[in-house]
């Protein structure tokens, strides 16, 4: 089997597919729902070529260049997913699992690791949440997680945390009869065996394991599992008499008993219990039992059924037994053959695993670092886009107070020159009084044809302020945009203010006709109550123009709710009585 090998080009590739759906699901917003359903449909298109029940997903070398890059870019497009989905504790456990499981399988206990704890940190947040039946499907996944995390953690050298993760899976499966109960026992034994090299340790958690599942599961396989175990401690602590019914019982066991998952003999194990049987029998100087052994063995590796199927590993300890056999037997030619063969193999496997290993370490190390630098890009590009926001809306504010305070000062030097030339007026109305008849005359039709002007200017202002409100909602929609949209938003944006211009001239000239036409009722007023103030003339002005509420709150820029306070006001200060009408009475003055 050769190992996969990714080029610069295809790597690059692929990582700009993962980079560009981490920005999507950054940008986006999505209900979990919306988030389930992705979730949905990009496990669909994983499963059509790597289901999660397959072996093959969980096989390194299974893995094509581009069905490496997607299965990876999808894979974290899910996991991105997950936080955004609420509730369904039970799914969102078992997408931890798996994620932890399968970085396990293809060789990066750390990433495994990370996951595992994910799903540990959500399984202690949530168990209240869990319903019985979820609880009792969870059991054999918990217990599992223990025990993988704990081989995690053995791995990359963190000893104290794999033993916690023993205890806490002896603790949780303790009271549970099934067979992962005995099953972490032996893990925890096979912990000392392996990686605190504390033969006496390990046997008194193998010997329990044995004996439970003797107790409870006597045909079960992993009975062989556990005398492989404890026979390889007789081994190393110099007692083969010990070890040898041991490897004897195994050998028997798995060339007649299936595997209870696969339903599937076991043979990598039927190999190396044979294996082990005659070299064990050689140590005890049993070369005819031996030999006997080994004929049943090799008439197993020769077995058309199964000879396709001999991994590199098994034919290793097979030729192994075999040098060692043909040694005993003084046969030193065949037996230097023998070593030169196994030792090929050897080499072979190592080379690959070795390139391999590193290979696949590289790339994850390469998007891992890719994954934290884009984090950091987005956060920049987020920034700035905040501060391009901020800097638009004080564009916006400054503009608009500029405009207010030019529409001020140009209303109070218009009403300064409207006092002038009120003064002028009284005199010449008294100059001649008998022309005033015609003028009241002319001023009462000009008066009418100026409301009609001036409902039309409100109309069209009224239309104005709810453009302003379209303006905002793209304002806000620029902002939500990716780079290239808003760049084509904001020149739409553009002309759609070039044409909207006009609207301040619009504006500028109602308030100007406004004070125009209602300088005599603005003197009738200020006249009867002089603690009115500028705003509160102009709001008895509108009203007169018998405008409705909802214009009059519009063309001032304030919400209903503030210009029903402003008429309370209104109200107190012209000293009206509850049953008194405000329009009724302003419109009698």
């Amino acid at each position: 089997m050769f190992p996969i090998t990714l080029s610069s080009n295809s790597i690059y590739l692929g990582l700009l597919i993962f980079m560009i759906s981490l920005v999507s699901f950054s940008q986006s917003n999505l209900t979990s729902d919306e988030a389930f359903k992705q979730y949905q449909a990009i496990t669909k298109s994983m499963e059509e070529s790597f289901p999660e029940d397959a072996f093959k997903t969980y096989r390194r070398d299974s893995f094509s260049e581009q069905q490496l890059q997607a299965y990876l870019s999808q894979h974290f497009q899910r996991l991105d997913l997950l936080p955004l989905i609420k509730d369904q504790h039970a799914f969102k456990m078992h997408s931890y699992l798996h994620s932890g499981n399968w970085f396990r399988e293809i060789g990066f206990p750390k990433e495994s690791i990370k996951w595992y704890r994910a799903f540990f940190d959500y399984y202690n947040t949530h168990e209240q949440d869990l319903t019985p039946e979820e609880k009792e499907e969870l059991i054999e996944m918990v217990t599992y997680a223990y025990s993988i995390q704990a081989d995690n953690y053995a791995k990359t050298g963190e000893l104290e945390s794999a033993a916690t993760m023993h205890k806490k899976n002896i603790a949780f499966i303790k009271e549970v009869n099934i067979i992962l109960n005995p099953s972490a026992y032996n893990n925890y034994g096979l912990f000392f065996y392996w990686n605190k090299k504390e033969l006496d340790s390990a046997l008194i958690y193998f010997n329990k394991a044995y004996s439970l599942t003797k107790a409870n599961f006597p045909n079960h396989t992993l009975l062989g599992s556990i005398r492989d175990n404890i026979a390889d401690i007789y081994i190393e602590q110099g007692r083969p008499k010990l070890a040898r019914p041991l490897y004897r019982e195994n050998f028997d066991l798995y060339r007649k008993t299936k595997n209870e998952k696969s339903n599937q003999f076991d043979l990598p194990r039927l190999i190396s219990a044979g294996s082990q049987l005659v070299e064990t029998e050689l140590k005890l100087n049993l070369l005819d039992i031996a030999e006997q052994s080994f004929q049943e063995l090799e008439k197993i590796m020769h077995d058309p059924n199964f000879k396709n199927i001999i991994s590199s590993k098994s034919q290793i300890e097979f030729l192994n037994a075999k040098e060692t056999l043909l040694i005993a037997q003084n046969n030193y030619e065949a037996a230097y053959k023998v070593a030169t063969n196994k030792n090929r193999i050897k080499d072979s496997l190592n080379a690959i695993s070795k390139i391999a290993d590193s290979k696949w370490q590289d790339e994850l190390n390469t998007i891992s670092l890719d994954r934290v630098a884009l984090n950091f890009k987005i956060d920049r590009i987020e920034k700035e886009n905040k501060i391009q926001n901020q800097r638009s809306k004080l564009w916006i504010v400054s503009l608009t107070s500029s405009s207010v305070l030019i529409l001020m000062v140009s209303l109070f030097l218009r009403r300064r020159q409207y006092v002038i030339n009120a003064k002028n007026k009284q005199l010449l109305a008294e100059q001649k009084l008998e022309l005033t008849a015609v003028k009241n005359k002319q001023l009462k039709s000009e008066i009418e044809s100026k409301q009609r002007d001036l409902s039309d200017f409100a109309i069209n202002l009224t239309h104005n302020q709810e453009w302003a409100r379209e303006l905002a909602d793209k304002i806000k929609g620029i902002k939500e945009a990716n780079t290239k949209e808003q760049k084509k938003l904001l020149a739409q944006l553009e002309q759609d203010i070039i044409n909207k211009t006009t609207v301040d001239v619009d504006t500028k000239d109602f308030y100007e006709r406004l004070d125009k036409l209602s300088d005599s009722f603005y003197s009738e007023l200020t006249s009867q109550f002089p603690n009115l103030s500028k705003n509160e003339v102009r709001l008895c002005s509108l009203i007169r123009l018998k405008m409705d509420s909802r214009s009059i709150a519009t063309l001032q820029n304030i919400t209903l709710a503030s210009l029903n306070t402003s008429r309370y006001r209104l109200r107190k200060k012209l000293n009206l009585q509850e049953d008194v009408d405000l329009d009724d009475f302003i419109q009698n003055l």
